[in-house]
């Protein structure tokens, strides 16, 4: 799997990156990665490299019985998971860490400080809306305009665009599907209607010159990730729009777009979503000047459906 998309500009400083990205791309967040896909690691030990990959900001400003009981696991698994990667315990862990992300704490901690001084206690709503605005940024901050460029020239050379989301992921999949129809010789999208068994008979003919887009974020579909595996399988290029490189569409696809979505309430935010789907769209649009002709043939095939001044006067 590619690298993570990173942000590029002409000076020769670089924002950094998400703090979840920048510590999952770090030689710790490696090892992580590695517990989190290893088949011999003990659940509990799959557990925390999971949850210590999507908050390693939270973990290390917890002790280890704050961090035990938001990981819903033990104090004492998280002392043994320390030693199993060659520490001395939790709390060299958490200085390891610290170390990691000392670079990219500062803009997380400028939001909350602001935050807090508008309201000391922080209502639910209130959070949620500081928490979705920083998912916002940071997922802007994760994209690079050259990778999405190269996404859209494949985009408008495969034979068949697949577009795939079950549950609430399928209303972005519907999304993403309705901006790209225009500029795709070929486009399907996969779960519709139908469920699980219709989605695979669509994508039963995938091959080597198509792409699947899957997309799914927390809580996951199994199907997404089975059926990505098997495009994957067939030749396909998959593509993953999800939330972290620790989900495990993430790991079956040939390369990922992430999308925070961490939210106190619901089990994920889509916000960050649209947005990354938004800038994969617009990349497709600009790539060719044909697009602009495609673009105008469209708006003049729907013009006799939207409302217009001159057709409220005539009424």
């Amino acid at each position: 799997m590619k690298k993570p998309f990173q942000v590029k500009t002409p000076s020769p400083v670089r924002p950094a990156a998400p703090p979840e990205l920048a510590f999952a791309q770090s030689p710790l967040g490696a090892r992580l990665r590695t517990v989190l896909s290893d088949p011999l690691a003990t659940p509990g030990n799959r557990a925390t490299a999971d949850f210590l990959l999507r908050n390693p900001v939270r973990a290390t400003a917890w002790g280890i019985e704050e961090l035990a009981a938001n990981a819903h696991t033990s104090t004492a698994t998280l002392s043994r998971f320390a030693r199993t990667l060659g520490m001395s315990g939790f709390s060299a862990l958490r200085a390891e860490m610290a170390e990691v992300l000392q670079g990219v704490l500062q803009p997380v901690e400028k939001l909350r400080g602001v935050v807090a001084r508008e309201d000391g206690t922080l209502s639910v709503v209130s959070e949620s809306l500081a928490l979705t605005l920083g998912n916002a940024r940071t997922t802007a901050e994760g994209l690079d305009p050259e990778r999405l460029a190269e996404l859209a020239r494949r985009l408008a050379k495969a034979s068949t665009v697949y577009i795939m989301g079950f549950g609430l992921s399928s209303h972005l999949a519907a999304m993403l599907a309705l901006d790209l129809q225009p500029f795709c010789p070929q486009l399907v999208n996969v779960v519709e209607f139908g469920g699980t068994e219709v989605a695979a008979g669509r994508l039963m003919n995938i091959g080597k010159t198509d792409v699947l887009i899957a997309i799914s974020f927390p809580r996951y579909a199994d199907d997404a990730i089975r059926l990505t595996q098997y495009a994957r399988d067939r030749g396909a290029y998959t593509l993953a729009i999800t939330d972290s490189m620790a989900s495990p569409l993430a790991a079956v696809a040939d390369e990922g777009l992430f999308a925070n979505s961490t939210h106190p309430v619901l089990s994920s935010s889509s916000v960050s979503a649209l947005l990354v789907i938004e800038a994969l769209v617009t990349s497709l649009m600009i790539s060719n000047g044909d697009h602009v002709q495609q673009a105008a043939r469209l708006t003049e095939a729907i013009s006799a459906y939207m409302f217009s001044p001159e057709k409220g006067r005539k009424r």
